[in-house]
């Protein structure tokens, strides 16, 4: 059966995912640390809000350099096989037939595919860096896309559960973000798993436990603060 392949070399949809999930553990877990040690809602709210800029910020600024970075490197060994291709075709051809010999085609079929491969200086690029890089030239990575998905990601998931504090404080509020936040890891697992065909299950309960451990952790270290919310 013919299927189609997504695009995991963008690097957009990686930066949403990791940018939802960050927003939604730190700023949930933000939010109980400083519940525990505040005396009032404005200052959980300042504080959620402070957090959900800053992080959704740093995050964009870290997806973009990484990403870059990443882009940049790859056009690097881009260029130096392209160069390599026009000065040195014969070695290239021989490089490229290795490669199909050691994958099971014989020395004789695996000259005729190389010596057609290389007959086209484009393809021979696209193939070479494919069976070397393991890369698409053509999709090198989308630094900008991934800065903003990963900066609407982190606010998204960081504002969730700061929404209770908008309209109520104390132990309500901060059981309405618990169970929020823990709601939202789960369908974020659930929809990680979806992507990536894996365990429904397994994948939403694992990312359950790493939020509710980071929240366990921080609102122990608030308490040790202060005196909880009433």
């Amino acid at each position: 059966m013919v299927h189609d392949h997504r695009d995991v070399q963008g690097g957009a949809e990686r930066a949403a995912v990791f940018g939802v999930s960050d927003g939604l553990v730190s700023n949930v877990a933000l939010i109980l640390g400083v519940s525990a040690a505040a005396q009032s809602g404005s200052s959980v709210l300042i504080a959620g809000m402070s957090g959900l800029l800053a992080g959704a910020a740093s995050m964009a600024a870290g997806e973009y350099v990484s990403m870059k970075a990443q882009t940049e490197l790859v056009e690097r060994e881009l260029r130096l096989e392209r160069e390599s291709i026009r000065k040195n075709p014969r070695a290239e051809t021989i490089e490229l037939a290795t490669i199909y010999e050691k994958r099971g085609v014989s020395a004789s079929q695996a000259r005729d595919i190389a010596t057609a491969v290389m007959a086209d200086p484009e393809i021979a690029l696209e193939v070479h860096a494919r069976e070397e890089l393991g890369v698409n030239p053509e999709e090198v990575g989308r630094p900008i896309a991934a800065a903003i998905s990963s900066f609407i990601a982190f606010a998204v998931g960081a504002l969730l559960p700061l929404i209770p504090w908008f309209f109520a404080e104390g132990n309500g509020a901060t059981v309405a973000s618990v169970v929020i936040g823990l709601v939202a890891a789960a369908a974020v697992g659930i929809a990680l798993a979806t992507f990536t065909e894996r365990s429904k299950i397994s994948t939403a309960g694992r990312q359950v436990g790493l939020a509710a451990a980071a929240c366990a952790v921080t609102y122990a270290l608030g308490s040790l603060l202060g005196a909880t919310v009433v």
